[in-house]
C-alpha cells in the first residue's frame, strides 16, 4: 500500500530506478565485484574466484537478501552471504578485507554518479529554456519593484537573464563538486587498509578504477560526510532558485498585475468551486517541495558529526536523505522546465503596469537630467520628491506636476519631461547584458543549450 507520496504523484520514473531496492542491491553487487577484480590483479585472492564473485551480478535478489537479514540482522552481511552462496567456493573470498561502509558508501558514490546525470542534463534544459526566453523578451520593457512597489523600469529580458546566470552558476558548482562526492573507499574497519596488508591504496584504487569513480586521499570507516552535505546543499540552491522563480511567477499572475501567466490546459480545473480559477499550480508546487529540499540541510550536516572512527546515527537518515532530496529535486527541475516552456506574457497588462503610476516611476530620471545640467544632485531629488508627492495628493499626472515647479521649468522644457517619462527610454543597458550574458553561454555550452 503506498504511503508517501514520491510512489504516487512526485518524481520521474528514471530517477526512482536510481533509489529502487534493485538499482542499490546491484550497486553493491558490482562493489563487490570490483572489489575482488581488484584483488586478484595482484595476487590477493585467485583469479577464478573473481571470474566466479563477478557472475553472480544477474542472481543475486532482494528478496533472498532480505530473508537472510531477517535471519542475522545485518543489512551488508546479509548481501555478502547472497553473493557468497551463488559462487561456490569463490564465496569465501567475497568482501575479502572490506568493512560494511567500504561497499556501502562506494554503492552510495555509483548512486550520486546517476543521479547527476539525470539532473545534469535538466539542468542544461532548463538554461536552454531561460537563455531562449530571455533573448526572445530581452526588449520586453516593464515595471521594475523594489520593496512590492514599483520602481524604474526593467525588463524580462534581464529577469530571466539573471535566473539563466544563476542556474548557470548552480551547473559549475554541479561540475565542480563532482570530484568530492563521486568517490568510493576500501580502508577497512576504522580507515587504517589493515586487512588489506601494505596492498590496501592499490586496492582501492584499482577498485574504484574497475567502477569508473575516484577514490578518497584519506578516510575512518565511513566516508565524511562533509562531501555528502555539500550535494545536498547544492541540491538546495537549485530548487530554492526556482522557488524564487517559482514566487515571482505566482506574484506576476495575482489578479490584480496578471503579466504572467502559468500555461493552463483546455479541460484544466483552477478550482472545485469558483470555476473562473486558473491557479499556478505548477509554481505553487516547486514553492512548497522546495521547502522540503532544504529542510534535509540541517540532517546531513548532522551525518559529519559522527562518534570516533564512525557510528551508525548518519545510515538511518540518509536512506531518507539521499533518495528524497534526488527524486524531489528532479521532480522539481521537471516543472521548473515545464512552467518555463509554457509561460505566457501578457504584453497589455505589462504595458498597463508600466504606466499605471502616471509617471512617478520615472523620477529617477527626471533627476539624474536635473544633476546633469546643473542643479545639484540633493536639491534635485528634493525638487522631483516634492513634485512626486503634489502628484498623488492632486491626482495629476506627473509631468504636470513637475512642469508647474518653476525651477524645474527654468531646467528642463515640457518636450524635456515628456521625453524623460517615457519608461520605454529608461531601460540603460538591460538588452546589452542580456546579450552578453547569452553570448557567453552559448560559446560555453555551445549545442548543450
Amino acid at each position: 500500500m503506498p504511503i508517501h507520496p514520491i510512489e504516487f504523484r512526485y518524481g520521474t520514473k528514471e530517477m526512482k530506478e536510481v533509489w529502487s531496492q534493485e538499482r542499490r542491491l546491484q550497486n553493491l553487487v558490482e562493489t563487490e565485484i570490483a572489489l575482488s577484480k581488484a584483488e586478484a590483479d595482484i595476487g590477493m585472492i585467485p583469479k577464478e574466484a573473481a571470474i566466479e564473485i563477478e557472475k553472480t551480478l544477474p542472481l543475486v535478489k532482494w528478496e533472498r537478501v532480505d530473508e537472510i537479514e531477517n535471519e542475522i540482522n545485518h543489512d551488508m552481511m546479509a548481501v555478502v552471504k547472497a553473493i557468497a552462496e551463488q559462487c561456490g567456493d569463490a564465496g569465501k573470498w567475497v568482501h575479502f578485507g572490506a568493512t560494511s561502509n567500504d561497499i556501502l558508501d562506494t554503492a552510495t558514490a555509483l548512486q550520486f554518479r546517476d543521479a547527476v546525470d539525470i539532473m545534469a542534463d535538466k539542468m542544461n534544459r532548463l538554461l536552454s529554456v531561460l537563455v531562449r526566453l530571455s533573448d526572445v523578451h530581452k526588449n520586453l520593457v516593464c515595471c521594475g519593484r523594489t520593496h512590492g512597489q514599483i520602481g524604474v523600469p526593467t525588463t524580462y529580458g534581464l529577469r530571466l537573464a539573471i535566473w539563466a546566470s544563476e542556474m548557470d552558476r548552480h551547473i559549475d558548482r554541479l561540475n565542480e563538486l563532482k570530484p568530492r562526492i563521486l568517490v568510493g573507499q576500501m580502508t577497512g574497519a576504522v580507515g587504517t587498509q589493515a586487512a588489506f596488508g601494505k596492498n590496501g591504496i592499490e586496492i582501492q584504487k584499482k577498485t574504484m578504477e574497475y567502477l569508473g569513480i575516484g577514490s578518497v586521499e584519506v578516510s575512518n570507516q565511513l566516508i565524511q560526510r562533509d562531501r555528502h552535505a555539500e550535494f545536498v546543499m547544492w541540491m538546495a540552491g537549485v530548487v530554492t532558485t526556482l522557488d524564487k522563480i517559482g514566487t515571482e511567477i505566482r506574484s506576476m499572475q495575482r489578479s490584480e498585475i496578471a503579466e504572467l501567466e502559468e500555461g493552463f490546459g483546455k479541460k484544466q480545473v483552477g478550482s472545485s468551486t469558483m470555476p473562473h480559477k486558473r491557479n499556478p499550480i505548477k509554481s505553487e508546487q516547486i514553492c512548497g517541495l522546495a521547502r522540503i529540499v532544504r529542510g534535509f540541510i540541517e540532517t546531513e550536516l548532522l551525518n559529519n558529526t559522527l562518534w570516533d572512527e564512525r557510528d551508525l546515527t548518519n545510515s538511518s537518515a540518509e536512506r531518507i536523505v539521499f533518495p528524497e532530496c534526488c527524486i524531489l529535486t528532479d521532480h522539481i527541475l521537471n516543472l521548473g522546465i515545464t512552467v518555463l516552456e509554457n509561460l505566457r506574457f501578457l504584453p497589455e497588462n505589462i504595458e498597463k503596469n508600466l504606466n499605471i503610476l502616471n509617471g512617478l516611476n520615472m523620477g529617477e530620471a527626471i533627476m539624474i537630467e536635473l544633476t546633469l545640467r546643473g542643479v545639484g544632485r540633493q536639491e534635485a531629488h528634493e525638487i522631483v520628491r516634492s513634485a512626486a508627492m503634489k502628484s498623488v495628493e492632486e491626482n495629476v499626472h506627473f509631468k504636470d506636476a513637475l512642469l508647474s515647479d518653476k525651477e524645474l521649468a527654468a531646467v528642463l522644457t515640457g518636450d524635456d519631461i515628456e521625453n524623460l517619462v517615457n519608461p520605454y527610454k529608461y531601460i540603460g543597458t538591460a538588452v546589452e547584458q542580456v546579450d552578453n550574458l547569452n553570448q557567453k553561454l552559448k560559446a560555453k555550452y555551445g549545442n548543450k543549450i
